[in-house]
């Protein structure tokens, strides 16, 4: 069996998947990613947590078969890079039970045709028992599917978090070793993710801070070796607090936009605020979305098409209105050539952003005098209303 030993008598038995740069058709992997999946073997009984993309089921299986028998298959997590592989897994170990939430136990039915017979779910705070271990399966709900739970092996303190506290990278190392990389993966991770349950994850990581656990075994990513880390991360994250910082993504078609981002930026930061910029034409949207986590205001700039918003600004704003960030301000700026309603349309895109908008600074052609005056004044508006939050 080919499985690197993390505690007595447990194995990550998961795949590194290096080529991957992208995941869900949308969020960017710089790093690929990893599908973990953990073997316990207690004295009368031997569970799996979590399986692997149905594409690495060969490598996985290299990993699992010598493995003589398997009484539990655990499904933290529905979606396929969790669960992908337990139909394979099944034909080889008929006789195993899937653990998982009764709310999994459709979806799993839904997603991968499993044999309802085959499915048994646990109850909040059960526990099963595998002889000298045992399990014990919190439903964690929202992190970030309807379902999802985490298993607690108080044997070994070892909390099996799938997708909660992950980080979408591939790595040769098991552990995080207080790797900063490692959190800023976490952070983007969370950012294109979690963000939009930013209230239920509050309510889960109480539900975990009440357990004692020396290692997080996420499903994604390295495992947590310094476990205080990402949840104190995780809590600042999902706190109402918010940053002296502006971000602004915007497009330029004609170098009219891009100016007017240009004026407004040097005018924030002349009144102590710090400014990102993200020109959509070229981004990394997970980078944007890490910016927003605790940006405390959003900025677009969008030429006029036909009227309204740039396409790459329209999606920009779909992805802000999905994952919904804290940001306590937003405004607009930018240019048109003969008529526009680029702002009601963009505003149209952002029902979920709970921000006070400040308002729209929009010129016809290049910026002149008065369009910089009111450029000017949306920065010092911004500077003031950022000295009222601290």
């Amino acid at each position: 069996m080919n499985a690197r030993l993390i505690k007595n008598g447990i194995y990550a038995v998961g795949v590194q998947d290096w080529s991957r740069r992208l995941f869900d058709s949308l969020i960017p992997l710089p790093d690929g990613t990893s599908y973990n999946s953990y073997l316990i073997r207690g004295s009368e009984k031997t569970a799996l947590i979590d399986t692997v993309d149905p594409a690495f089921w060969d490598e996985f299986w290299q990993n699992l078969q010598d493995l003589p028998r398997l009484d539990y298959i655990i499904s933290l997590h529905s979606e396929q890079d969790h669960s992908g592989s337990i139909p394979m897994l099944l034909e080889r170990f008929p006789e195993a039970v899937i653990i998982c939430s009764p709310k999994a136990k459709d979806l799993l039915g839904d997603h991968l045709l499993l044999p309802p017979a085959k499915l048994r779910a646990v109850a909040d705070s059960e526990t099963i028992s595998l002889g000298d271990k045992s399990l014990r399966f919190i439903h964690t709900p929202w992190v970030h599917w309807p379902e999802t739970m985490v298993a607690y092996l108080k044997e070994e303190k070892i909390l099996f978090s799938c997708d909660f506290l992950g980080s979408h990278s591939a790595s040769s190392d098991l552990y995080d070793n207080d790797d900063p990389a490692v959190l800023e993966a976490a952070k983007r991770y969370y950012a294109e993710i979690m963000m939009p349950f930013r209230t239920q994850i509050r309510s889960n990581l109480k539900k975990v801070r009440e357990v004692d656990f020396d290692l997080v075994a996420p499903s994604h990513g390295p495992i947590w070796n310094h476990p205080e880390k990402i949840l104190a991360a995780y809590e600042g994250w999902v706190s109402d607090k918010v940053q002296n910082k502006v971000v602004i993504p915007f497009i330029s078609m004609h170098g009219s936009t891009a100016k007017m981002v240009d004026y407004l930026s040097k005018e924030l930061i002349r009144q102590g605020v710090k400014v990102e910029l993200f020109d959509l034409a070229v981004t990394d949207i997970g980078k944007l979305a890490m910016a927003l986590v605790d940006a405390a205001t959003i900025v677009i700039g969008s030429p006029t098409v036909h009227v309204g918003p740039h396409p790459g600004v329209a999606s920009a704003a779909i992805l802000a209105n999905a994952i919904k960030p804290k940001a306590r301000y937003a405004a607009l700026i930018g240019s048109y050539g003969w008529a526009t309603k680029v702002v009601e349309n963009t505003l149209a895109l952002l029902p979920n952003l709970k921000a006070e908008i400040l308002g729209s600074v929009i010129c016809k052609g290049e910026a002149k005098e008065p369009a910089k005056q009111e450029l000017k004044a949306l920065a010092e508006l911004i500077a003031a209303k950022h000295k009222e939050l601290n």
